[in-house]
This record gives C-alpha cells, sequence and structure tokens, in this order.
C-alpha cells in the first residue's frame, strides 16, 4: 500500500484531499462520494462516505461521513449559505440529538490554532437557562447545549480527551461536537474550507502532533467533529513549486515532459530539500487574524441556527 503511506505522509486532515491524492493513482473502492452547488454555484459540498475496510485503508481515515464546504471567498451571501449548510449538516449528523456539548479546541493564544476557541465567544449556550427555567415557552424547541475550550495539554497537563471524558461523565450529553483547526494540502483551502464529520477527531494528525482520539470508543458518546485548515507544510508548497515548475517546463521549453515526476515524487523530493530545518514547519497566510476571526463567526452563526431548532 504505497500509495497509502504517501497519503498519510502528506500532512492533510482533508478526507477530500486524500480521495483527490487516491484517485490519481487508482480508482477509489469502499468509498461514496456526492457533490452539490449551493449558493449560485460558490458553495461546493462534497459528500464522502466511507463504506468499509477498504475505504478506511484507501483515506486513512475510519467508516463514517466526511462533509466538506468549500468556497473561494467569503462574501456575505457566501457567508450566510455556509453558515446554513453548517447548521444543516449538524442536524443531520447529531441525528437530532437534543443535548449537546461542544469542545472549542485548540489555544486561543495561537492564532491559527484557535478557531474552537473563537466560535465559543459567540456561541448560544442554553444548559444553565434550561436548568434555570428561564427558556421562554417559544424557545422551548432550542436544544440543551453547554460548551468548554478546554485549552492544549501545554496548558492544563491534562488529555483533552481526559477533560472531556470528565465532563461527559458529568452531565452526560447525547452528542459532543468538537471544533478545531485543521493542517490542508492546498493552499487554496486554508481558511476557506468546513469539514464535517461523524467519526470523531485525532488532534493534531495533520501536523503530526497526534493526541489521544476522541471518538464513541474513548468518551461514550457519538463525536461530531468540525474543523477549518489554517495551517500548510513547508514541503507541500514545495510541492507545489516544483509541479509549477515542471508545468512551465512542458507549456514553453520541453513540450514532454509531463511525467518527469509523479506528485507522490515531487513530495518526497521537497521533503529531501527541506530536511532537517523546515520538514516539520508549517505555515499561514499573513492575514491570519481576520480570516480565522470572519470564518470562526461564520462557524458561529451556523452553529446558532443549529442549537435553535
Amino acid at each position: 500500500m504505497a500509495n497509502f503511506k504517501y497519503q498519510q505522509s502528506c500532512h492533510t486532515d482533508l478526507a477530500l484531499e486524500m480521495k483527490e491524492e487516491w484517485e490519481q493513482f487508482e480508482k477509489l473502492t469502499g468509498v461514496e462520494v456526492s457533490t452539490s452547488k449551493y449558493c449560485h454555484k460558490k458553495i461546493c459540498q462534497t459528500r464522502i462516505k466511507i463504506v468499509d475496510e477498504e475505504g478506511e485503508r484507501a483515506l486513512g481515515k475510519p467508516k463514517g461521513n466526511y462533509v466538506t464546504l468549500e468556497v473561494k471567498n467569503l462574501e456575505e451571501d457566501v457567508k450566510q449559505g455556509l453558515s446554513r449548510l453548517i447548521a444543516k449538516n449538524l442536524d443531520i449528523l447529531t441525528e437530532g440529538a437534543e443535548n449537546i456539548l461542544i469542545a472549542g479546541l485548540g489555544n486561543r493564544s495561537v492564532t491559527p490554532d484557535a478557531i474552537g476557541p473563537k466560535v465559543l465567544n459567540d456561541l448560544l449556550v442554553t444548559r444553565h437557562l434550561f436548568e434555570c427555567d428561564l427558556i421562554h415557552e417559544s424557545e422551548k424547541g432550542m436544544r440543551v447545549v453547554s460548551a468548554i475550550s478546554p485549552g492544549v495539554m501545554a496548558q492544563t497537563g491534562i488529555e483533552t480527551m481526559e477533560i472531556l471524558k470528565g465532563i461527559v461523565d458529568r452531565i452526560k450529553p447525547q452528542v459532543i461536537i468538537v471544533v478545531d483547526a485543521l493542517a490542508a494540502r492546498s493552499s487554496n483551502r486554508l481558511n476557506r474550507t468546513v469539514q464535517l464529520s461523524d467519526t470523531g477527531i485525532s488532534p493534531g494528525a495533520g501536523v503530526g502532533n497526534n493526541r489521544q482520539e476522541m471518538n464513541e470508543n474513548t468518551l461514550g458518546v457519538k463525536v461530531v467533529a468540525l474543523g477549518v485548515p489554517t495551517v500548510i507544510a513547508v514541503p507541500t508548497l514545495i510541492s507545489d513549486a516544483i509541479s509549477g515548475f515542471l508545468t512551465l517546463l512542458n507549456d514553453e521549453q520541453v513540450g514532454h515532459m509531463e511525467n518527469v515526476l509523479t506528485e507522490q515524487e515531487q513530495y518526497k523530493l521537497a521533503e529531501e530539500l527541506v530536511k532537517p530545518y523546515f520538514c516539520d514547519m508549517f505555515v499561514t497566510p499573513k492575514n491570519i487574524d481576520e480570516e480565522v476571526q470572519i470564518i470562526s463567526q461564520c462557524i458561529a452563526k451556523g452553529m446558532n441556527a443549529f442549537i435553535k431548532g
């Protein structure tokens, strides 16, 4: 399974990108894919369902549903459409659950890792209102929502999974929604893509900093993950530059060099070029502060619409 090993080393958390990588080499089996367009074709939704072990091996992810929402820009109508789709997909993935814990993962002091905490800043939290009987009759259809931003292990000395397990044992939610920053293979997807899944999450997997997994097996309740890619690996950027260079040669000078290097070979070459100093380095756009703020508010708006029912 050489191709699978390549995909695992290519620094992405997106099921869509793993699918794209695999399909360059051979036909993908064990996976069902459907694509839809919304908001005057400004939003592309790709639904990937991994149905068996072959699909798991190919994409390196557990069986389940993965929904990727992609936009090219965040104009006002696109933000509204994206929020509506987030609400709709959360309703589907949580299967009508009424009692929900939302966890904003990440380090709020590091902007590319602050998606989770920033979403919680604008989140509608309702559990205390229900317990104090402060819900108006017209609002009875709202979900019971608790929220926590547990920080990161370097700040707490505790695995995030252990913190959430303690909360789950105490308040017993039906579903946990975890919000986190991800890594992407394509720079065009940074801060322009939202991935939702019903299989849980492996925090830090895309950047090689694996923490304990958060899923139904480890936490005892269903875990729905919502993530936004905010960083890209340096070898990936160099691989893209090599690809662009070869394309330039093919178009203007050589004429028949389209198969000089496969994408796998380009990535391996990029890794060798940046060793030992930059191989584990990740970069983010210079306007990351503004973009994280915008996408976080968009996600919070969608989650609030989901909470209101």
